[in-house]
């Protein structure tokens, strides 16, 4: 699977590194990530029950999944968002996703710098403030926060 003149390749629970297209990439990663958070040892829903000491990598690598197949969307498929009118909603989810990440921390900007023009396009208004609200930073140049007080 690829995004831009990156390939992504899969590493399965060996940890050996699998080409495979786009569709299998996808599906592996929505399956994994359905595994990951329906497992109950990972995600916690009983009150008392501790989140392992590694959820904060698993969350990472679960954005980093997700950003890969959302990066092929745009990448490859943004002529039949656009056809189908879905292109503001894929927008909307984006800029969603990486403010998200962007606050918690979670996708390395290595990572995400193939995708960064879109970024910077999406996560600023075009007087290059953010899109309103109330002004409040979230610490990343361009990210503001979208939510209004009311």
């Amino acid at each position: 699977m690829a995004v831009c003149n990156t390939q992504y390749c899969w590493h399965d629970e060996r940890g050996k590194k699998v080409k495979c297209t786009a569709p299998q990439y996808v599906d592996f990663v929505m399956s994994s990530v359905q595994k990951l958070v329906t497992d109950e040892d990972v995600f916690p829903t009983k009150y008392g029950r501790e989140f392992p000491s590694s959820f904060e990598s698993l969350v990472k690598k679960i954005c980093k999944y997700l950003f890969h197949v959302l990066g092929h969307i745009y990448w490859a498929h943004f002529k039949e968002t656009l056809a189908l009118e879905l292109h503001g909603h894929l927008n909307t989810l984006y800029v969603h996703f990486i403010l998200f990440a962007r606050e918690f921390n979670l996708l390395d900007p290595k990572e995400t710098a193939v995708l960064d023009d879109l970024t910077e396009v999406l996560c600023s208004s075009p007087s290059g403030g953010g899109g309103g609200g109330d002004g409040a930073s979230s610490g990343a140049p361009g990210a503001q926060n979208h939510v209004k007080e009311r």
